[in-house]
Order: C-alpha cells, then structure tokens, then sequence
C-alpha cells in the first residue's frame, strides 16, 4: 500500500506542476495579453489572448499521439517524464520573451511557439498520467485513486490563482503588467525540474510490465492502425469528452474573464472567487470518485449531463446579474459540483475502455482531438459571442455540447469492472 501511495503521489506530483504552468496563462493573460499584442480594447486583447490558448490545443492530439505511443511502448513513467520537461521549456519561454514594443510581431509569434510546445507536453501528459493512475491503483478503489488526477490538474489551476493573488496584493496591477506577470511563469519552470527529478523515482505500472512480457516487441505496439480497430471506443471517448471539456474551461478558465468583462468585477474579487470555488472543486474529486467506485461510472457522468443540459442557461444568466460574492461564489460551486460528475472519473473510465497494450494512446489521442475542438475554443467562442453583442449564445452551445454528452452516457457500457487485465 506504501507503494502504491507513493507511486500515486509521484504520478500526481508532475501533473500538478504540468496544469499549474497551463493554466498560469489564462490566469495571467488579463495583465500579459496588452504586453504581447497591438494596443486595442480590453475585449479584443483578450480575443487574441484566447486564440492564441486555443492554438497551443492544436499540438495536443499531436502530444496525445506521440507521448501515448511512447507511454505504449517504453513504458508510462518515462513518458510522464519527457512531458514534464517540454513544460519545463515552455514556460522558461514566456517568462523571458520580450513584448511587443521591442520586438515587434516577433512577440506573439514567439508566445504561439511557447503555447505549442506547452500543449505538446499536455496532450502527452494526460494519456500518461491517466493510464499510469489507472492501473496502479488497482480495481477495488479505481475511481477514487485515479480521481487524484483532477485533483492535482485543479490544485495546479489553484496555485497558479494563489500566485495571481499574492502577486496582485503584493506587487499592484501597474507592475503586474509591466514585468510581474513573467514571474509565475519562470516559478513554472523551476517546479517543473522538480517535478522531473521525483518521477525519476517512481515504480513502473504491473500492468504495463505483464504485457510487454507477454506480448509483441515494444517496436510493434501502440500504432494508429491498432488503435482503429477500437472504433466504438474511441467514439465513446470524443463523446464522454465534448460536453464535459467544454463546461469544464466555462466554469473554470473562462469563468474569472466573465466575473470581469460580463460581470463588471474587479480583476482582485474576480480571481478571489476563482479560487475559493476551485478549492472546493478540488475537494470534490475523490468523493465523487469514491462514489464511483460504488455505483458506477455510468450513474455519475449521466447525473453530471443532466445537470448541465437543464441548469447551465439559468446559472450562467444569474452568474452574469448578481453583484453580491456570495452569490457568485454559489453559483459557481454549484456548477462545479455538476462538472466533477464528469471531471473526477473521466480518466479512468477511458483508461478502462481500452486494453493495456494501446490503453495509453487510446486515452491521450481521441481525448486530445476533442479538447482540441471543444474545450480550446470554448474561451474564444464565449469573447467572440460577447464581442458580438450575442453572449447568451454561447449558453445554449454549452448545454448543446453536454446533452451531446448525455446521449452518449445513456448508451455507453459500464466500464467500472473492464479492467480485469491489471
């Protein structure tokens, strides 16, 4: 048990670090996005901002492909650590380019570059982690140990919001946006080395170790061609996914730019609710997983697309009046506790559709593709229906994109005991 424990700490630990540096850009991108882009309406800054967050989900499917089939191949541990070392590049990147005054276009084109590596390590680092959880956990408390993976991808969004805040109380909004929105980046990269050195450390999976001696050559696992003959799986994993990514960065990443642009808040108040409801979010996870483990996955992910089909227009519409933060900060735990029906189980029920030989790749590349489509552009889809004069658009298409969902949790199997092969 020792071990186990210590395996999932160290599986965990990187994933951390990896979601705290992804999402250190949205937290920041209301001090940084003026540094890097033309002089323009606050609106317009940040519709470039959040286009350049969708591009760096371009590279994900590719990151998902690549780090799936070397996670596949030569084992989940030495994939989690390459992933957390391409993160460690990219954020050394931000922190030190220079903005557009100086360099000209040669700014944003630099920060797309540095987005593109970040999202090759994420699309790596999800397949990856998600496996490796999976199957060191064990089938009896599955969805509660592999739940921790939302845990640390939340703690990560958490920190880099505590960062937000004792930076904006200690430094003030006219330095932030001068040169203090590098340093939550440049302590990205530090904890990324970190990070890097205690995975060095951590115990390879059973499951992988048993089916690489007792199947093909590592040379002649995990290919593409493989992965297709598993079409109803991979089917099942874009649609558990659409819905639930997209309301996930809506209530998360895109809810503290809504506190501010729509709700007219404070960029202090609005990060200060951000994470008081992220901590509870946080809280949530294993809970949800442990239930999980004794209902079953399916009973979950339908509680969270039902929630999400009928609450997310009068929820969001409410989020978008009230002034009062305690309100504020109901609304969106409310919200939040409807997402960890999807959040807390969706690695492990992917993990648990696929066999062990191309589990790896299975999670990461359908996963990658549809957070690609789904939850990279559901920031610049809600700037652009608010730039429009149309916002309350982008509510109907986020309960569009989860009853997709809800239709595919209906007919999908239970997988809660699919994993007899660990």
């Amino acid at each position: 048990m020792n071990d186990r424990l210590k395996s999932i700490f160290g599986g965990s630990v990187g994933n951390l670090v990896e979601w705290y540096d992804w999402y250190v850009y949205s937290a920041f991108s209301l001090y940084f996005a003026k540094v890097f882009f033309p002089p323009a309406s606050q609106t317009a800054q940040l519709l470039n901002a959040a286009a350049v967050f969708a591009v760096g989900f371009l590279m994900r499917p590719v990151g998902g492909w690549l780090m799936g089939r070397y996670a596949d191949r030569h084992g989940r541990r030495a994939a989690l650590s390459i992933s957390v070392l391409l993160m460690c590049f990219g954020s050394l990147m931000i922190a030190v380019t220079p903005g557009y005054a100086r360099i000209g276009v040669a700014a944003p084109v630099l920060l797309v570059l540095a987005r593109l590596i970040q999202g090759l390590s994420v699309g790596g680092e999800y397949g990856a982690s998600a496996t490796y959880l999976s199957e060191i956990a064990g089938q009896r408390l599955r969805g509660f140990y592999s739940s921790f993976q939302y845990v640390t991808l939340v703690s990560g969004q958490l920190i880099a919001l505590v960062v937000l805040l004792v930076l904006q109380r200690q430094l003030g909004n006219a330095t932030l946006e001068a040169w203090g929105w590098r340093i939550p980046f440049a302590i990205g990269a530090v904890l990324a080395v970190a990070a890097l050195w205690i995975r060095r450390g951590i115990e390879e999976t059973p499951a992988f170790r048993t089916s690489v001696a007792s199947q093909e050559p590592t040379a002649a696992r995990s290919s593409l061609r493989e992965l297709l003959q598993y079409p109803r799986q991979i089917a099942t994993v874009v649609g558990l996914t659409a819905g639930g990514t997209v309301a996930l960065y809506t209530f998360t990443t895109y809810a503290q730019k809504f506190l501010v642009n729509t709700g007219g808040w404070s960029k202090a108040d609005a990060s200060r609710i951000s994470a008081l409801t992220l901590l509870v979010f946080m809280l949530i996870q294993p809970v949800v997983g442990f239930i999980s483990d004794k209902v079953g996955r399916k009973p979950v992910l339908i509680t969270f697309g039902i929630l999400g089909t009928f609450g997310t227009v009068p929820l969001m519409t409410a989020l978008a009046a009230t002034r009062d933060e305690t309100n504020a900060f109901l609304l969106l735990v409310a919200a939040l506790i409807a997402v960890s029906g999807y959040t807390a189980i969706n690695a492990v029920v992917k993990a648990e559709l696929f066999p062990t030989e191309i589990r790896a790749l299975g999670v990461a590349l359908p996963y990658a593709v549809t957070v690609a489509i789904f939850g990279g552009t559901a920031e610049y889809i809600a700037l652009w229906a608010k730039n429009a004069g149309h916002e309350a658009w982008y509510f109907w298409y986020v309960t569009a994109c989860v009853a997709m969902s809800l239709v595919v949790y209906s007919m999908m199997p239970e997988t809660q005991r699919a994993m007899a092969d660990d």
